[in-house]
């Protein structure tokens, strides 16, 4: 028995590999913070890069007054390079010709989708309040993207990113799609 009590207390006081130990405890813990950081950042890229491409497109689409389909395809080609290292099969993308009538109901003049459906000619969209006035139109350019983390450690399924821009044509009341 004193040869036991005598090697208890031998372990007890010995501090080799107490930091071995406390290593072992708080390195998932690090581990996981780092890799859910990653994880963050790659996300929050990837909606900003999104946000920016729809900005953009409803950007280009309100400095003309005449703006053709392939014009429309152009700039979401452009808008999938702006997505860019991302990968741009998730991005789905509209753009829509919007007038408010006389009666304060805004409908679709015009609509091109990359990825999205058009809307129909004469559909009737939400418009924030005080954005147009009865007989004015604004650019709608609406986004979504399906965002699969590289390491599917913190976010094994996809998140939906969405987004929204209203811009007023630029140089002329309405823009009109030559073809769409």
């Amino acid at each position: 028995m004193p040869a036991l009590k005598m090697f208890i207390g031998r372990f007890w006081h010995d501090q080799r590999g107490v930091s071995a130990v406390e290593f072992a405890l708080i390195a998932p813990v690090m581990i996981t913070l780092y890799f859910g950081s990653a994880e963050f950042c790659q996300g929050y890229m990837a909606q900003r890069r999104m946000d920016h491409a729809t900005s953009q497109v409803a950007d280009i689409t309100s400095q003309g007054g005449v703006i053709t389909r392939d014009e429309l395809d152009d700039t979401f080609a452009l808008a999938h390079l702006i997505m860019s290292p991302f990968p741009t099969a998730p991005l789905k993308m509209r753009v829509s010709g919007v007038t408010r009538n006389s009666n304060g109901v805004a409908k679709v003049d015009w609509s091109r989708g990359s990825g999205m459906g058009a809307r129909g000619t004469g559909a009737v969209v939400t418009v924030p309040a005080g954005m147009i006035a009865n007989g004015e139109s604004v650019i709608l350019s609406e986004a979504t993207y399906d965002y699969a983390s590289p390491l599917g450690y913190l976010l094994p399924d996809a998140v939906r990113f969405r987004r929204t821009f209203y811009l007023r044509p630029r140089l002329v009341d309405t823009v009109t799609c030559s073809n769409c």
